[in-house]
């Protein structure tokens, strides 16, 4: 006879004994809120004006951050998969990190409400702060290829920060496992016949073609990413036109000029062979 796990048996015991009710009473912190911190991620939305709009600026700005490190976190787990030869199991994170870019780009809703009247009530009350300076945004980047050294200066004075941001920057990236893996396989030599190496893998239709879901898998995350920057960019001529970013940067221009970089490019670049 199979012995169910004691937590499972004093589950059944405590749903039994409160005839079906829940839990109502614990001798500590209630388990929920010791497990995800709900009382502590509620006391972090600390706005700078008495604006009703800013909570929302605020909280979505937060929900964003959580997201770049669940990314990066599916993103690192597939690339040490990659680096084991276990294509098959790195299609799981990679699967989730797409779905979890899907939760991020919905997030962009929740701002829609704001226009350039409503963002300037707060705006000025920002100083020099800027979504530029985000450094999980910076690690998500690196981990997807799009790699830029000076983008690692503003965080110079914050040592752990900075020396965090440097060996994710020399650290292979994503795509750079991914091409390793290639080379492994005998498909690409010293860097070279990537894109050759792409159109030889989706030619072959065969069911057991692990890489071709592979390279499935990551333009999903590469398309995902990519319609991240784009609403963003619709996100700022919303909110603020063609203005001066609050970081420094020429707004609209500088943006426009990050969503030029492509993520995974051989793999787009296939496309157009096969």
């Amino acid at each position: 006879m199979e012995v169910m796990p004691r937590t499972a048996v004093e589950r059944d015991e405590r749903a039994e004994a409160n005839g079906g009710a829940p839990t109502l009473e614990f001798d500590r912190r209630v388990p929920y809120d010791r497990y995800v911190r709900a009382s502590t991620l509620h006391t972090l939305q600390r706005t700078l004006s008495d604006d009703p709009g800013e909570m929302s600026f605020l909280m979505i700005s937060q929900i964003m951050e959580l997201y770049f490190g669940l990314i990066r976190f599916e993103l690192r787990q597939a690339q040490g998969l990659l680096r084991d030869d276990d294509v098959w199991g790195a299609l799981a994170p990679l699967r989730r990190a797409a779905l979890h870019l899907d939760g991020l780009n919905a997030a962009w809703r929740g701002l829609r409400w704001m226009t350039p009247a409503e963002f300037n009530r707060f705006r000025d009350l920002l100083g020099e702060g800027s979504g530029f300076q985000s450094a999980m945004y910076r690690h998500l980047e690196f981990a997807l290829g799009l790699k830029t050294e000076s983008l690692i200066r503003p965080f110079r004075r914050q040592p752990e920060v900075y020396a965090e941001l440097v060996d994710s920057l020399e650290s292979p990236s994503l795509w750079d496992e991914v091409i390793a893996l290639l080379e492994r396989r005998g498909l690409v030599a010293g860097g070279e016949g990537v894109v050759d190496a792409w159109v030889s893998i989706y030619g072959d239709t065969g069911p057991g073609n692990y890489l071709r879901m592979l390279g499935e898998a990551l333009a999903d995350v590469a398309e995902g990413f990519g319609d991240w920057r784009y609403q963003h960019l619709q996100a700022v001529r919303r909110a603020m036109g063609a203005k001066a970013g609050s970081g420094g940067s020429a707004g609209l221009v500088w943006l426009e000029r990050s969503m030029a970089r492509t993520v995974f490019p051989e793999l787009w670049t296939a496309r157009t062979f096969i």
